[in-house]
């Protein structure tokens, strides 16, 4: 297929690993970049590779050369720029959360729609082989019938002064890193009847960040029964990205599910004998890129387009909610 032409907005940390990586692997194309910052967005591009440095993202977004955009700024500013550029026909790959909220999903969902373009959110652990066989080990029926679904998102805590601290740019453990767990529990709904639901959840806010969610534990109910648990925190001592899905004869765990080129383990354990499998610890940005190019070229479906970031931003929704904490505020574009 012809190379993927990709221009990123900002110089933001991820998009090394993300979006830079993945594009050397696979020959795709990027382009340009745009930052606040024009010095940042050259040593970017120094460093990456990148063809072109933009005055703005506007200016960015407008290029004729860039025909997908990949979105890695803080959080309250994808649902406005994934809205701009799908409004100039571009597809989007975005991080996640793909929106502050789900009202602003969906506003980016239905313009993607009438422009025809994809909106693509960056739950990339979908796409790596780990997860793959996660999700083939529980449609086999090798564990039973799904009874329970746990899952820790759990990191040290960011510095002071992080954007992941301000309710204004839509921060919170749950935006940040809780939400893969939420997205997990959606993904596994196929096999308990159908999208799980927020049954309570509770919370405890930064100090010094009215509103922005430090920790939370959500529990969650299938239609079928099954039940799940998301504990996410965001001033845990250590990383811990793991999941574990209980069946009636078994159990699947997997150590970091969310990074697994860290520890490519899926353990299986069936009527007390546990085995061991190990798929790879080839980035699962890079399987992420793949499919999104295949998706542009192809028109082929893609597991995280524009409907599942929908529902994945009505589940954040229903869990602060629960735990009384505000949505995240909608921010209206800056220029830039």
């Amino acid at each position: 297929m012809e190379p993927l032409r990709i221009g990123v907005l900002g110089a933001a940390r991820i998009a090394g690993a993300a979006i830079a990586a993945p594009a050397r692997l696979t020959g795709t194309r990027l382009v340009a970049v745009a930052a606040r910052d024009r010095g940042r967005a050259q040593t970017f591009a120094d460093e990456h590779g990148v063809e072109r440095v933009l005055g703005s993202y506007a200016e960015l977004i407008a290029d004729p050369e860039v025909e997908a955009v990949y979105n890695p700024l803080a959080n309250s500013l994808h649902g406005p720029w994934n809205l701009a550029a799908v409004e100039a026909g571009k597809h989007v790959l975005t991080e996640k959360p793909s929106a502050s909220d789900a009202a602003e999903a969906r506003d980016a969902r239905d313009a993607a729609a009438k422009a025809g373009v994809l909106l693509v959110e960056g739950f990339h652990y979908l796409y790596h082989p780990v997860a793959q066989r996660l999700l083939e080990i529980v449609a086999s029926g090798e564990i039973g019938e799904l009874r329970h679904v746990e899952v820790r998102m759990e990191m040290p805590a960011p510095p002071e002064g992080d954007p992941r601290w301000s309710l204004e740019l839509a921060g919170g453990t749950v935006m940040d890193v809780g939400c893969y767990g939420l997205h997990l529990h959606r993904v596994l709904g196929r096999f308990a009847g159908g999208e799980p639901t927020v049954g309570a959840a509770r919370g405890r806010e930064r100090a010094g960040a009215p509103g922005v969610d430090e920790f939370m534990e959500i529990d969650l109910d299938f239609p079928a029964g099954p039940t799940g648990l998301v504990r996410t925190s965001m001033c845990a001592d250590g990383l811990d990205f793991s999941c574990r899905v209980v069946g009636s004869r078994g159990e699947v765990g997997v150590p970091s599910f969310v990074l697994p080129h860290l520890d490519d383990r899926v353990l299986v354990t069936v009527d007390g004998e546990q085995r061991v499998e190990e798929l790879g610890r080839r980035s699962s940005y890079t399987y992420q890129l793949e499919a999104f190019t295949e998706a542009v070229r192809t028109g082929r479906s893609i597991a995280t387009g524009a409907d599942d970031a929908v529902a994945s931003a009505e589940l954040v929704d229903a869990a602060y909610r629960a735990a009384g904490f505000p949505l995240r505020p909608r921010t209206v574009r800056p220029a830039g």
